[in-house]
């Protein structure tokens, strides 16, 4: 073998190593704290032997990367919370659609896109939590209801910039019409014990504090206070079980438009709907699986069963600008 051949087999044995090395790993642009999703994605490592490179940061600026380096993106999946934020990078075409009977069969359609652009995680419940030293369980029944006079001065809210209380938002009007909802709202905004929060957590200490008797949070804010302190003097309450159910939402994960490795990412995705990552995944997040098939972790258990809310959570993604328009109007800052 000539000096010149012998070059360019070593070249190409050096570039179907570096293909082959590459094809071995999954890059995810994450909105979920590392501790959160890297014990997840050690297990995938150690059951297959692929890598699970991951980048963190908000899912706006997430979003707005992977647009900006189209083609060029290194990013396979996108890992974020809220169907809103889903359904916004779907419509950013961001995102592609994948066919994947597993997914299918593993996670329910209301918490999956339509066109298989992204499916749902884990859930959490955005729900009424109450003070158990001042409120009654038997006084509370719906969302609705927390317009009513008896809760004048004894309601705390979070902020209506965060999407999950656009998404709430958007299901209510999804199920009676934008003038009840603002009505509705309006009646929020009247019982107001004091200024909207601008996270749960602070939403759930006022309730704790006395400031208010009763707020709406997401459960896993809950379960991480809780399990800080065990003696935290408020309760979570299920409403609307007579009729449509609990608001739930969730975090779920995306194929990029232009994955560098699709068949190592869609096996990912695959593997984070089964019963193993399931298991671990919401267990970690303090949050409920989203295949039914896999029980909640012990302490999320504990909280009690519910019905859910059956309306699509794309709804929270097509409803989103008419929300923050009614929100504003309600005078829900």
């Amino acid at each position: 073998m000539s000096v010149r051949h012998g070059l360019l087999a070593a070249l190409a044995l050096v570039a179907l190593s570096s293909a082959a090395q590459a094809a071995d790993e999954v890059v995810v642009y994450s909105s979920r704290i590392d501790e959160l999703i890297k014990p997840v994605f050690d297990a995938y490592t150690a059951k297959t032997g692929v890598k699970v490179t991951f980048i963190t940061d908000k899912e706006a600026p997430l979003m707005a990367r992977i647009k900006a380096e189209g083609a060029n993106t290194p990013a396979d999946l996108l890992l974020t919370v809220d169907a809103g934020n889903l359904w916004q990078a779907e419509k950013m075409g961001i995102l592609q659609p994948f066919d994947s009977p597993t997914v299918d069969a593993n996670i329910p359609p209301q918490y999956r896109s339509a066109t298989d652009s992204w499916t749902g995680l884990s859930l959490r419940a955005r729900t009424i939590a109450y003070s158990s030293a001042r409120v009654k369980p038997e006084a509370l029944s719906t969302y609705e209801a927390l317009a009513d006079k008896q809760w004048e001065g004894r309601l705390c809210l979070r902020t209506a910039k965060k999407v999950y209380n656009q998404s709430l938002t958007a299901t209510l009007i999804e199920t009676h019409g934008a003038e009840q909802t603002e009505a509705i709202l309006k009646g929020w905004v009247n019982n107001l014990a004091t200024e909207v929060f601008s996270d749960d957590n602070a939403l759930l200490q006022a309730i704790a504090a006395g400031q208010c008797d009763v707020g709406i949070v997401n459960t896993y804010y809950y379960g991480r206070l809780h399990q800080a302190n065990a003696d935290l003097p408020i309760k979570l309450f299920w409403p609307n079980q007579g009729d449509r159910g609990v608001h739930v939402n969730l975090s779920g994960i995306g194929l990029t438009r232009y994955a560098p490795h699709p068949q190592q990412a869609k096996a990912l995705v695959e593997w984070m709907t089964g019963a193993e990552a399931q298991a671990l995944f919401a267990g970690l997040n303090q949050e409920f699986p989203a295949n039914p098939a896999v029980a909640p972790s012990r302490e999320v258990a504990a909280w009690g069963s519910f019905k859910a809310d059956s309306i699509p959570l794309e709804v929270a993604g097509k409803r989103q600008a008419e929300a923050i328009k009614l929100m504003d109007r309600a005078g829900w800052n």
